[in-house]
């Protein structure tokens, strides 16, 4: 097993607190900190600049930004931005956003295999210090380039991480990216063909998988009280039943209990019914898609995760002791 593990944090903090997570993760070894961009309540940028701010070995992740809200040339000078503030420590995480959120904000998806290509193209010329024209169906810039007056002016080491669920999404990772960033709530068995359909990206331009890095996003609750550490799961588990079925059909949950839960829940859902749907829950489909338990059932989890094909596993903290989350991994991650 690996000796990588990475932390993930989403807007459960104060960003002061999250400052501290992050240096308490960096000093007790971990490898990278993701941060969450999804619905309308944190930007990742501002915290990723403060993170790199803030610490010095670390490397900070988007997890992820989308390709829809950014304009290709602010997505580069961003990054590159970032990258002034921690060299050669920034990961660009970034995915096809969702609906209906996307389209409630205004923006129609079409297309979104074809706009992450462009995207992806010409943000990374854009950091290799190139001078880009580039005329496609979603990205049309003529002779830009990243115009430094002052400071380095080197290409930028910024790995590109496609934020990829759908098989074709996750081809087209394995051809054009630096890695693929995993999707979390699903079973280490679902790794299966996700690294199938990655292969068969790499395949395309002559790389294998071992050339493309697999993070992967892993929901922990830990705590030394079994039933509070599942407790805390539970949730998040049943609002994921309701909005992805696909998902969780792939990666092992009956179809009778999606079905019982759908019936309890709308999108979006009320506090009352996501009440009501966790009662249908039981312990077991809690800890088929998340690593929640006591320390040593979590660690035990996460290895299941790395033997299918996870590179390093992203950790995402429920709970309220997230340094004990931390502490689990620092202390007890091994390849024993």
């Amino acid at each position: 097993m690996p000796d990588r593990v990475a932390l993930y944090l989403q807007d459960a903090h104060p960003l002061s607190e999250a400052i501290g997570y992050v240096q308490y993760a960096e000093d007790r070894g971990f490898e990278a900190v993701w941060q969450a961009e999804s619905r309308l309540v944190r930007d990742a940028i501002v915290p990723m600049a403060a993170y790199a701010a803030t610490t010095k070995r670390i490397k900070i992740g988007s997890g992820v930004i989308n390709n829809w809200t950014r304009n290709v040339a602010l997505t580069a000078a961003t990054f590159l931005t970032l990258d002034d503030l921690a060299p050669n420590r920034i990961l660009l995480g970034i995915g096809a956003w969702w609906d209906p959120l996307a389209k409630n904000v205004g923006i129609e998806r079409s297309k979104p295999l074809l706009a992450m290509r462009e995207h992806v193209t010409v943000v990374r010329d854009l950091l290799a210090m190139r001078n880009v024209t580039f005329h496609g169906e979603f990205v049309n810039v003529t002779g830009i380039e990243l115009d430094i007056v002052h400071g380095r002016r080197e290409p930028r080491n910024v790995p590109i991480y496609i934020g990829a669920t759908g098989p074709k999404m996750m081809t087209m990772a394995g051809e054009i990216a630096d890695g693929a960033l995993l999707n979390y709530l699903v079973s280490p068995a679902y790794n299966v063909n996700a690294l199938e359909q990655l292969a068969q990206g790499a395949k395309l331009v002559g790389r294998t998988i071992d050339e493309i890095d697999r993070p992967q996003l892993v929901v922990c609750s830990v705590d030394r009280n079994r039933k509070r550490a599942l407790d805390n799961a539970r949730k998040l588990v049943t609002q994921y039943l309701g909005q992805q079925p696909h998902i969780m059909k792939a990666s092992g949950v009956s179809s009778a209990l999606l079905d019982e839960i759908h019936q309890v829940l709308t999108w979006p859902a009320t506090e009352e019914q996501i009440e009501r749907a966790m009662e249908l829950v039981p312990d077991d489909v809690v800890q088929l898609i998340t690593a929640s338990g006591t320390p040593e059932e979590v660690r035990a989890k996460v290895r299941e995760y790395v033997s299918a094909g996870c590179t390093c596993p992203v950790l995402y903290p429920l709970g309220d002791d997230v340094r004990l989350m931390i502490d689990t991994f620092a202390q007890g991650y091994s390849a024993s």
